[in-house]
């Protein structure tokens, strides 16, 4: 299937509009992609959620990435919620970085108030990612708790660098329209998978039970 073009890749979206970012491989897309997005969108009180799918990321072994348009399907299977849309932008574009993916975004759709959604444990390893310092200049950025890796993901030198820069829990409805950096890390996500562990060793997907 042909990739569609630059502008057909960017989902739906309105001027004003509240839309957070997760990126990721989804290889295969879980129960808890899902989860951590259907929490981001009430606790910012977002309108849609983008799940950018990457053609590979740089800091995994990709020997074992299925294809995009596998993932792809499997996402908006996975997905079932309007609010949710599957992206294969970063292989439109053609970039694995995130920076470069945000900066097309802020050129495209200036309007629209956009929050890259994370876990714990991407923002442990955060400052090993591509310019993450324009990242954080650029868009807010809301980091979802997963035990155990909180303390080590606030221990991380990206947090420490971006400490002054963290607005209070309460307040993780105002992120979308501040200006960045600003991020928040939000607590009381019960759901804990990763797609590591729903993978079989020989890299296929486990069957669904």
């Amino acid at each position: 299937m042909p990739l569609p073009s630059a502008a057909q890749a960017i989902p739906f979206h309105t001027n004003g509009m509240r839309v957070g970012l997760l990126g990721g491989s989804f290889n295969p897309p879980h129960a808890a992609h899902r989860a951590i997005s259907q929490f981001a969108l009430k606790r910012l009180k977002l309108d849609r959620v983008w799940w950018l799918l990457t053609p590979g990321n740089p800091l995994k072994d990709n020997g074992r990435l299925h294809g995009l348009s596998e993932r792809a399907d499997a996402a908006r299977q996975l997905a079932a919620d309007p609010r949710i849309d599957v992206s294969c932008l970063e292989a439109v574009i053609g970039t694995r970085y995130t920076v470069d993916t945000i900066m097309h975004l802020r050129r495209r759709v200036s309007g629209v108030h956009f929050v890259w959604i994370m876990g714990a444990d991407n923002l442990a390893q955060f400052h090993r990612w591509q310019n993450w310092r324009r990242i954080a200049a650029e868009v807010p950025i809301a980091v979802i708790d997963r035990p155990p890796q909180s303390f080590r993901a606030l221990a991380a030198p990206a947090a420490q660098a971006l400490a002054r820069y963290r607005l209070p829990e309460n307040q993780a409805a105002r992120l979308a329209e501040q200006q960045a950096p600003a991020w928040v890390f939000l607590t009381g996500m019960k759901l804990n998978l990763s797609s590591t562990a729903l993978r079989n060793p020989d890299g296929s997907w486990k069957a669904k039970k």
